[in-house]
């Protein structure tokens, strides 16, 4: 029984030491990037009520969340997305408000995925969410926020890959086939299978300019040239614009210098049905799936009572990690560093005053009595292994400073210790 107690439910974790605090570095980095773009923080319940996220939303299938009930038997769920949580919030408390509204968040989302996925149930997301501004602009920023969200994590080598909501529906609102070939037509164009589309459509007779875009589909892929392709084969107004809104969006990056770090792919299809415009993913090696997600969904605040557009991106923390890991970037925790007072019992009430001295002037330091069973020696070794950056060691009146960053050793009286600090 307790063996079984010491183990986590499937696709949960515990996150500790060296890698909790790289965590919580990586966290304040992305938050760091967030308040320079003056984005003011934001936090919701970690359940709803079901409806929140139910099909009408748009966001995952309701066999993916977990559901419980409350005392009244209403069906809450544990979010599985933020998106609808910040947009529930800011219709709520925002309603009349029509102005640029800034908000970030992080929060954990939960995923009832099957066993064999081998992915975590449980993630830590940290996001942005731009309300009340439709332009080019808004779109930008959040690509541009991405972006240095990644840099300030440490990566050098990653990827924004840009999409276009609109110019898929426009096309596939001027195809006059099936529900079932437009399903067809979806799954080809989101695995890249250009031969089982070439198979579909010689049997369609549907207009030679869709025939052709869809047969080009898998190219429209790549740098800001690819562009000029696109518009080249837009039939109608809808994906005409949509081509448009990316060049507008490309004019802002190039102006941060960022465009090296962005490619753009209108075969790019999104699950969650709320996406109404442009759609964007961050990729970086080690990960088989996106470190970061976003895009424009105008149309969902007003299932909550608001009609505002809106567009917002969130960063998988945990994914992160993992490319950070993989690709040997280490995370500096200078910020995270801290010292061992170690000491004598009878030094008890110096060593209080002068750890509550150290403390006050900003340094981490955690107190410990020394036990007779345990040499110094014992306890360097520990801290050290622990992430601690020196040692202090009281005795007789004497501090001994044993510095593990420098490998070095000094001693001084106490009284001359404390003027020094």
């Amino acid at each position: 029984m307790i063996e079984k107690l010491l183990h986590t439910p499937e696709g949960v974790r515990d996150i500790y030491d060296r890698e909790c605090k790289t965590k919580n570095s990586i966290e304040s980095r992305l938050g760091h990037v967030m308040e320079l773009f003056g984005y003011q923080e934001i936090e919701t319940p970690t359940f709803e009520f079901f409806d929140v996220f139910n099909h009408e939303t748009g966001t995952v299938s309701s066999r993916e969340m977990y559901k419980f009930f409350d005392r009244n038997n209403d069906t809450l769920v544990l979010r599985p997305d933020m998106t609808p949580s910040i947009a529930r919030s800011v219709a709520k408390y925002y309603s009349d408000c029509d102005y640029p509204l800034r908000f970030s968040y992080k929060g954990n989302t939960f995923l009832n995925l099957a066993s064999y996925q081998g992915k975590l149930n449980e993630k830590t997301e940290m996001g942005a969410e731009l309300v009340n501004d439709d332009s080019p602009e808004a779109d930008a920023e959040g690509i541009i926020m991405m972006i240095e969200g990644f840099l300030a994590a440490g990566l050098e080598e990653f990827r924004i890959d840009i999409g276009q909501v609109d110019f898929y529906k426009g096309m596939m609102d001027a195809l006059d086939v099936s529900d079932e070939i437009k399903h067809r037509i979806h799954e080809y164009i989101e695995n890249k299978n250009a031969l089982a589309m070439d198979s579909l459509l010689a049997g369609l007779e549907i207009q030679p300019c869709y025939r052709e875009i869809l047969t080009a589909y898998n190219d429209l892929f790549g740098d800001a040239t690819m562009l000029a392709r696109a518009r080249e084969l837009t039939v109608n107004e809808r994906c005409r614009a949509a081509v448009e809104r990316l060049e507008k969006v490309y004019e802002v990056l190039k102006l941060y210098g960022y465009e090296k770090y962005v490619s753009f792919d209108l075969g790019m299809v999104n699950h969650h049905d709320y996406y109404t415009g442009i759609i964007f993913r961050g990729y970086t090696y080690g990960t088989g799936d996106a470190i970061g997600k976003g895009g424009r969904y105008d149309n969902l605040y007003a299932q909550f009572g608001k009609n505002s557009p809106a567009i917002g991106f969130t960063i998988l923390v945990d994914d992160l990690l993992i490319a950070l890991s993989r690709q040997n970037i280490r995370v500096s925790l200078k910020e995270y560093s801290y010292g061992v007072l170690l000491y004598e019992k009878e030094e008890n009430a110096d060593a209080i005053s002068l750890a509550m001295d150290l403390r006050k002037g900003g340094v981490k330091v955690q107190l410990t009595s020394r036990q007779e069973d345990r040499s110094v020696d014992d306890y360097i070794s520990f801290v050290k292994g622990q992430g601690a950056d020196r040692l202090l060691y009281l005795c007789k009146g004497e501090v001994v400073c044993y510095d593990f960053v420098n490998d070095s050793k000094t001693t001084q009286i106490l009284q001359d210790f404390r003027e020094e600090y």
